[in-house]
């Protein structure tokens, strides 16, 4: 009997089953190897579809793609059976029968838990340890009958040579290699008196995940690059043809043409030469605090690039908040570093959720991985990665290894993501030879948070790539920031008769909101005003494309010196490099606050009629009425900020000492919000992620107290799906939907049309380039919209959406309601 892995959808060719576990075991070795454990990795490949060789799969796989014809005896109803022929517990059974016994100390059973669990949850995602009710979820599937997993008739079936391999690698050998690197990882018990700390406790289901992540992403690369060998190619292409010297030479021949215009250009040339010469550090964790408009991401990228080289770094990942400053950041590296004759991109972008949650066939194949040299990526992905359940994003993380990780604006890491991402970044600084850098004009305190036992960041010694922040701040101070807030707030129409009176006084001026109903309101009011050719919002209900499209327009009606009047929520102020003469901020953060000064007199270009340089002036406003029901970080924010404003009345508010000091006000009141408190789904408990990701104390089935006082090593403990589940990177899930305007109509057709006729090259092509069209729904308004049967599937089962044109607007973008024209609004 032949065993087959796949079938290819264009041709009848067969992938053995043999080749395809060498394969995806040579792939995850390699992965593994970034944290000197590639017998791990190989291992994992070669086991995690061992059930495959059982009759009852192979049956089920031939029926299912036409090998065995429906008059045959071995024919089954595949479609009936699918999901429900387990080919995953086989090898995780092995792998735990094998290794289990080994060590006084349970050194074996340790390694055979964490091992065993990665292949049993290679098609769900890690599954729990144990679950919400205490039941030992991990131990009852290493327990579940032959009659089921098929173990035996599997160890029958294989070829003795293949067999051979596999048993020359599972034994003691494979135990003392993952042991040493658990053990060098954290800090064990050394005696029945101690307990593991939360940290280590975490760091150990983070040293799992690192695992899981080479299996699947193995797995899920060699079922592409099966059905679409070219894939393979570029892949292994791209890895022989990149070579950071290339890269450098560019980027320093750019820097050397830059002409300098302004003063400004003397003092950012100076950063980047700073942070040229620190690239010669030792890898650890950074922080870059340089104020906005100081040249941060050509800086950094500098940085990154003589770093990686001089370190011998696979990548450089820059993760950044908002998908505005990944299109506008990756647009400008790519004109520096790329040219029409390289064979292979620099640069990646991937910073929509486009993909499906419950990931189809199509999208295990086409969906994105970061293996390219420079990747441009979100936070949101970034922590997704890390923490997500299921297969999706875990696949990426192992790619964080071996990097220079650089976090623009990372005054915006999720609140209660705080202590997750200090233990998760520790780790990947520690152990999987990666450096990172905090990059922003409002540095947060990270290193030195209220409980520090769960988590804080080991900062490098001098960490701060800036000898001397508060010069820095001196020379580029180029705005004078105005306290307007009064007693009440200022009504919608004070807003914009002041907002009116800026822009005529000026000529440019921005206003930065809370929400899209005060976007909304306002641009319309000062469209009444002053008339809709000069007047622009701007907001998240418009996809990436129209977004920049706007950007650019108002861009280049700046620099004409031609009227701008824009009303934008706060997707505009960290980053994005537009300059306006004056700066309206409703009350919020100081850190929002600061960004958004960042978006005035950017380049230090203001003068007065005699042509002297002046500051721009930025005005924090407070709406007398405002909806922030859902919104606890700004209006948290905003306490903090009322009373720094207070303390330091009168005083420059832009200096890192007050920003310092908004930050220890704001994470002290924040301190509870940091570990990411969650609700039971079945009110048994209360918990946070921290704890459920680490030890899991509070879980009745945990046993590890039982096994300290027996002078036992601990287990795993955790309850991975289950945080998985709770786990999101923002406080509601959104859903991303393709709009069919301008060019996505093109698209969506070309989506719908290619879900039916799969060509993998193709999907992924348009998938990709569908993110620059698509625009992330939340929960009530993504109800709304089926409601409205306004929100339609590609094909059934895809998962893959686009919404009905007249459901979107020029103006607002995505819209609960037909849309009327602009003159209707203003009516």
């Amino acid at each position: 009997m032949d065993f087959i892995a796949h079938k290819r959808v264009k041709s009848s060719e067969v992938q053995s089953l043999d080749v395809h576990l060498s394969d995806v075991g040579g792939l995850a070795s390699s992965f593994a190897e970034k944290i000197g454990i590639s017998d791990a990795g190989l291992v994992l490949g070669l086991l995690h579809d061992f059930g495959k060789y059982s009759k009852a799969f192979q049956d089920y796989l031939n029926s299912a793609v036409g090998r065995i014809k429906p008059d045959e005896d071995e024919f089954v109803d595949a479609k009936a059976l699918k999901g429900k022929i387990d080919h995953s517990t086989a090898g995780a059974q092995y792998i735990w029968n094998q290794l289990q016994t080994i060590g006084a100390a349970g050194q074996g059973e340790l390694v055979a838990q964490i091992l065993s669990l990665c292949i049993a949850s290679h098609h769900s995602g890690l599954i729990n340890c144990i679950a919400e009710d205490g039941s030992q979820v991990f131990l009852r599937r290493i327990e579940k009958g032959d009659d089921q997993t098929h173990l035996q008739e599997c160890l029958q079936n294989v070829d003795s040579r293949f067999m051979a391999k596999i048993e020359a690698l599972v034994d003691g050998n494979l135990v003392r290699q993952v042991f040493e690197k658990v053990r060098a990882t954290i800090d064990l018990p050394k005696n029945a008196n101690e307990t593991l700390s939360k940290t280590d406790a975490f760091a150990l289901g983070i040293f799992t995940r690192f695992l899981f992540s080479c299996l699947i992403d193995a797995d899920r690369l060699n079922s592409a690059e099966f059905e679409n060998p070219l894939r393979m190619q570029q892949r292994l292409g791209q890895q022989a043809w990149q070579d950071w010297t290339v890269a450098i030479d560019r980027f320093e021949s750019f820097i050397n043409q830059f002409k300098q215009k302004r003063p400004i250009d003397d003092i950012r040339k100076g950063i980047s030469e700073t942070c040229k010469a620190r690239a010669n550090d030792p890898q650890g964790i950074y922080s870059l605090t340089v104020p906005t408009g100081g040249g941060k991401t050509l800086a950094s990228l500098r940085y990154a690039l003589h770093h990686a080289h001089k370190h011998r770094l696979d990548r450089i990942i820059y993760i950044i908040p908002y998908t505005s400053i990944i299109e506008q950041n990756a647009g400008e590296v790519r004109k520096i570093l790329e040219r029409e004759n390289d064979p292979y991109p620099w640069v990646l972008e991937h910073h929509s959720n486009i993909e499906p949650e419950q990931q189809t066939w199509h999208s295990k194949l086409v969906s994105e991985n970061w293996d390219s040299p420079i990747v441009f990526t979100t936070t949101v992905q970034f922590l997704e990665a890390l923490f997500s359940g299921g297969t999706r994003g875990v696949r990426r993380m192992h790619q964080l290894a071996n990097s220079v990780l650089i976090f623009d604006e990372i005054q915006t890491l999720p609140i209660n993501c705080i202590h997750l991402f200090c233990n998760a970044l520790n780790f990947l600084s520690k152990h999987t030879k990666s450096t990172a850098i905090l990059c922003t004009a409002t540095q947060p305190v990270l290193d030195k948070l209220r409980f520090s036992d769960k988590g804080q960041l080991a900062m490098s010694e001098c960490s701060e790539l800036i000898n001397d922040t508060n010069t820095l701040f001196d020379q580029l101070s180029r705005v004078m920031v105005n306290n307007r807030i009064k007693i009440g707030g200022w009504s919608e129409q004070e807003i914009t008769e002041h907002a009116v009176s800026r822009y005529r006084e000026t000529g440019s001026c921005l206003i930065i909101v809370n929400t899209k109903a005060w976007a909304q309101k306002l641009y319309v009011a000062c469209c009444v005003a002053e008339g809709s050719d000069s007047v622009f919002h701007l907001s998240t209900s418009l996809y990436p494309a129209h977004r920049k499209a706007q950007l650019d327009l108002i861009r280049e009606r700046l620099e004409q010196g031609l009227p701008v009047l824009c009303i934008s929520t706060q997707l505009i102020e960290a980053g994005v490099d537009v300059s306006f003469a004056s700066v309206i901020r409703f009350l919020a953060g100081l850190d929002s606050i600061a960004q958004a000064a960042g978006r005035c007199n950017r380049h230090g270009e203001l003068c007065d009629a005699n042509g002297n340089y002046i500051k721009g002036q930025v005005d924090i406003v407070n709406p007398d009425t405002e909806n922030l029901g859902m919104l606890k970080d700004i209006a948290m924010g905003q306490e903090q900020t009322l009373r720094v404003l207070s303390e330091f009345a009168g005083s420059d508010l832009l200096t890192p000492e007050v920003i310092q000091r908004y930050f220890q006000y704001y994470f002290y009141a924040r301190s509870d919000d940091m570990e990411y408190t969650i609700k039971s789904s079945q009110a048994l408990r209360d918990d946070t992620l921290l704890e459920v990701l680490g030890r899991n104390s509070k879980n009745v089935g945990n046993k590890n107290e039982a096994r300290r006082t027996s002078g036992k090593l601990p287990m795993l403990a955790q309850s991975f799906m289950d945080a998985g589940r709770a786990f999101q990177a923002i406080d509601a899930p959104t859903k991303a939907v393709v709009v069919r305007h301008g060019k996505g109509v093109a698209l969506v057709n070309e989506l719908c049309r290619l879900a039916k006729e799969f060509e993998p090259q193709e999907y992924y092509r348009v998938l990709k380039e569908s993110q620059q069209y698509s625009v992330n729904v939340f929960p009530n308004v993504w109800a709304k919209l089926l409601e409205l049967d306004a929100v339609h599937e590609t094909q059934e089962g895809e998962g893959i959406y686009y919404l009905d044109a007249e459901y979107y607007s020029e103006e607002f973008g995505l819209a609960t309601e037909p849309v009327r024209s602009m003159d209707a609004l203003l009516c």
